[in-house]
C-alpha cells in the first residue's frame, strides 16, 4: 500500500492524539478548557522566542508595567544572555530564560505568561545549577532572582542556605538516577 504522506503533521503533535487519548473520557467543557490550556502554552512559546529575540536585539519595549515589556528591558539592561542551558549531567539540566554573571553577581530572570502562581524553586535550581557547573561557591557570590508574571516582577535574593542543599540534592539524585539507569 502507498500510504499518504503528511509532511506538514511530522514531528508535530495533535490536540486530539492517539498518544493522549484520555480526551476520549473528557466532558464537552472539560475539552474546551484543555484545548485553551493547550492554546496557551503554544502563546507562551511564541512569547518567549520573541522576548529572546528582543533582548538579543536590544530592541527595548515602552517602559509599562506590562509583563513582557519590564522583562525585555530589564534584560537588555543587565546585558543577559537569553535561552541558556545550565547543565550538571544528562539527569539534571534546564534552560534559563534570562541570565548573566558579572562582578561576582548572579541574576536569573523568569518569564512566565500562564495564569498558575509561579514558584521561585526553578529559579533557585538554575542557581544551584549554574554554581555546580561552574564551580562556584553560592556563598562567594551575590544572586538575585527575578519572576515576571501578571504584570508583576517577583524579587528573590538567595543566600548561600537556600541554595547549597539544592545543590546536594541535585548530586544525590543523579548518582541515583544513574545507578539505576545501569541495572
Amino acid at each position: 500500500m502507498n500510504f499518504n504522506k503528511h509532511y506538514a503533521q511530522e514531528g508535530q503533535h495533535a490536540f486530539l492524539s492517539a498518544s493522549q487519548y484520555h480526551w476520549l473520557n473528557y466532558s464537552d467543557e472539560k475539552l474546551r478548557d484543555r484545548f485553551r490550556t493547550w492554546k496557551a502554552t503554544e502563546r507562551g512559546t511564541r512569547l518567549h522566542a520573541l522576548a529572546a529575540q528582543l533582548i538579543d536585539e536590544g530592541i527595548t519595549l515602552p517602559r509599562t508595567h506590562k509583563t513582557l515589556n519590564m522583562y525585555v528591558n530589564d534584560g537588555i539592561g543587565y546585558k543577559m544572555t537569553t535561552e541558556q542551558v545550565l547543565y550538571f549531567s544528562d539527569n539534571c539540566f534546564g534552560t534559563a530564560d534570562s541570565i548573566t554573571f558579572n562582578k561576582d553577581f548572579l541574576r536569573i530572570h523568569d518569564l512566565k505568561t500562564g495564569m498558575t502562581p509561579a514558584h521561585m524553586e526553578q529559579l533557585e535550581i538554575y542557581a544551584a545549577l549554574f554554581c555546580l557547573e561552574y564551580g562556584i561557591r553560592p556563598g562567594e557570590i551575590g544572586m538575585e532572582l527575578r519572576l515576571y508574571q501578571n504584570d508583576e516582577k517577583i524579587i528573590f535574593c538567595p543566600t548561600a542556605e537556600d541554595i547549597l542543599p539544592i545543590m546536594d540534592r541535585i548530586i544525590t539524585a543523579d548518582k541515583i538516577i544513574t545507578e539505576l539507569k545501569g541495572e
